[in-house]
């Protein structure tokens, strides 16, 4: 008598997106795989395996993948490692000066500190460098030594870059993180577990968007407070139309305040053509006045962060409106004064 099969498990459906994504991902480790074995090191399973983070079983489906793409390697008994035929040299890609231009701008961009969380360009335009024709590679070299990003005042992820690399590989695997979370709006760290949605730069760091397991609304977290991550097993629950632009709606920045206010601000004549050099915002809308004052408006959602965006320009604007910010910034004010005209202790 035929076993009966139990209740089929309601597993979510890969997006398009994320299954190109992961194709992609396998493509570069094949590749990744073809680059040892090409180099003088010496290349068995277990060492390829080691270096890639993933298993032996992995690295060998990705040597039939080259053997299967006509790729001349062999393991050599006296080495005791893979070698690929000497006069073998792999297809290159046909880009053109503007995609090497890209992909060199791309490298150097993602050398700074705080942008630097995929340590995939580098290696990348390296390896295009050297299989490219003397006119990339000069393009190659040029972008590297001349290109360079400073003072973003980021976040300092230096220390969390294994956390960021652990929510990228949970998105693209569907996958929940759990781990210790610190929140200044906490006594103590909380130990959570999330459904990651997206990975986003906003304004100065990294943040995660997802929901917390047995809650359904999307939080936002900031990836340099969890003090601990993993990966589990378990399937995360996201929705497949969820729309970043949508969730943050007309936050200032990360944090969408519950209420929505016509902002304008007028700023004086010696500071007009800085501010309008700078889009702040989406809903930004500016008009220029005979006596060189800008005025700008925006619609947001909530006033604190706006608030502090504010506070930095003080003496060179006025706020129009509405009335309650008006008020919260000569509250902050007033106490900035108190504390500094306060004879020390």
């Amino acid at each position: 008598m035929a076993k009966k099969s139990g209740p089929k498990k309601n597993i979510p459906k890969r997006p398009d997106g994320d299954r190109r994504v992961r194709q992609n991902l396998r493509i570069a480790r094949v590749l990744h795989v073809l680059n040892l074995i090409q180099s003088r090191g010496r290349w068995n399973v277990s060492a390829i395996a080691k270096e890639l983070g993933c298993s032996n079983r992995t690295i060998h489906r990705d040597l039939n993948v080259l053997e299967f793409c006509g790729v001349p390697f062999y393991f050599s008994e006296e080495e005791r490692c893979y070698r690929v035929r000497s006069d073998f040299r792999f297809p290159t890609l046909a880009l053109t000066d503007d995609e090497v231009l890209g992909q060199a701008v791309a490298t150097a961009i993602t050398q700074a500190p705080g942008l630097d969380i995929g340590l995939g360009a580098t290696p990348t335009t390296t390896r295009l460098a050297s299989v490219s024709k003397e006119e990339s590679k000069q393009i190659i070299a040029d972008v590297i030594s001349l290109v360079d990003v400073f003072d973003l005042k980021l976040a300092d992820h230096s220390q969390h870059r294994e956390i960021l690399k652990t929510i990228q590989l949970a998105l693209l695997d569907l996958n929940q993180v759990t781990g210790v979370y610190e929140s200044p709006y906490e006594e103590s760290p909380v130990k959570l577990t999330l459904h990651p949605y997206r990975l986003c730069l906003v304004k100065q760091a990294w943040y995660v968007i997802g929901h917390i397991d047995g809650e359904k609304e999307a939080k936002t977290f900031r990836a340099a407070r969890f003090k601990s991550l993993r990966q589990t097993e378990a399937v995360a629950d996201r929705p497949e139309k969820f729309d970043l632009r949508k969730y943050f709606g007309n936050a200032w920045s990360v944090y969408r305040g519950g209420k929505s206010y016509d902002v304008e601000l007028r700023f004086d004549a010696s500071i007009a053509s800085t501010i309008v050099e700078t889009t702040w915002h989406h809903t930004q809308t500016q008009k220029k006045h005979r006596d060189g004052s800008v005025t700008l408006k925006f619609t947001v959602d909530g006033l604190e962060e706006i608030g502090h965006w504010i506070l930095g320009w003080t003496g060179k604007v006025k706020i129009v409106q509405p009335e309650e910010l008006r008020n919260e910034i000569i509250r902050s004010l007033n106490a900035g004064l108190e504390m500094n005209l306060a004879k020390p202790k």
